[in-house]
């Protein structure tokens, strides 16, 4: 039986680590990032993976730096390294030790979207494709020869947290197609086109802050690609404003960008650099919990007809 370690953390990770133990495969270890704190009240909480492999009283490694800390990993020594969104860099010396190799499941078509951000960065760039590829891990990052691919579409109202779902039971499917192949040796990898290639980089705190000088379905596509984490957020008067949803409003207004030009029972219309508007139906004003438009409303707001976000 063929022996696999698996290295996952976040949700995303999952089904893949599932469909490996489904399919039969002895899964002697799974590497998982360290237990972290978690929400208001800091409560140390292990990964999605962490969880998973304990149902299955697989043994579990949570190394801090796994290009420091990896002689576990050695020792259940496998015949294949899988990984999946894992969230380090694999040294040399564990991708150059198993027989079968070390493969990843990548969300992007590589080359385009190599990176830790794939999923968000597609849907902010407004693409209406993505979708899944397994290839051999190499020293670089996502640079490795490609070992199958399968396309997943982008749907209008398609978000971060849906297509990530979409993604993740896609790569379980095809790493459980592919396997079989890649251990009876009838796998011919195909090399990345480098010139092609395209970044992905992990979201940062000004990639989450709305230009309201961009047009109204650039917008949108920033709102649905940081949905739902890490939000797109921008400020009203000294408050911070978190978007959670919006949506495109196919009318033209004359109004400087950012300023509220209407306030409607279910959202809050925008003027954007284009002149259309961005109907705002979910938000959060700093110091008040997350809501819709109409119960936001409801109570005290800052919010009315003239005022600007900036």
């Amino acid at each position: 039986m063929t022996r696999v370690v698996f290295m996952g953390t976040p949700d995303f990770s999952v089904p893949v680590l599932e469909t490996i133990i489904k399919e039969g495969y002895e899964v002697v270890g799974v590497v998982t990032q360290p237990d972290r704190p978690v929400g208001r009240k800091r409560i140390l909480t292990p990964t999605p993976v962490k969880q998973k492999a304990l149902e299955h009283n697989i043994p579990v490694f949570q190394p801090e730096k796994i290009k420091e800390d990896y002689q576990t990993v050695l020792d259940w020594n496998p015949d294949l390294i899988i990984t999946a969104a894992f969230g380090q860099i694999i040294p040399k010396i564990l991708l150059d030790a198993p027989k079968f190799g070390c493969i990843n499941v990548h969300a992007s078509l590589l080359p385009k979207y190599r990176g830790g951000a794939p999923i968000h960065k597609a849907i902010i760039d407004g693409e209406k494709e993505t979708g899944v590829t397994i290839m051999y891990m190499d020293v670089k990052m996502d640079t490795g020869d490609m070992i199958s691919k399968v396309v997943v579409p982008i749907e209008e109202k398609d978000h971060t947290g849906s297509m990530f779902e979409k993604l993740s039971v896609a790569g379980a499917k095809l790493l459980a197609e592919t396997l079989p192949k890649l251990l009876a040796g009838e796998i011919e990898a195909i090399p990345q086109n480098h010139e092609e290639a395209t970044f992905a980089w992990n979201i940062k705190r000004e990639d989450e802050r709305i230009d309201w000088y961009k047009p109204a379905n650039v917008l949108y596509n920033q709102v649905r690609g940081l949905h739902p984490w890490p939000v797109a957020f921008t400020q009203l008067d000294e408050l911070s404003v978190k978007i959670w949803w919006a949506e495109p409003n196919n009318h033209l207004y004359d109004a400087e960008p950012g300023t509220i030009v209407k306030v409607e029972k279910d959202g809050i219309v925008v003027a954007c650099g284009d002149h259309a508007g961005l109907k705002i139906t979910d938000i959060q004003i700093s110091g008040k919990k997350r809501m819709d438009v109409a119960s936001l409303l409801n109570g005290s707001h800052p919010i009315e007809v003239g005022k600007k976000f900036n």
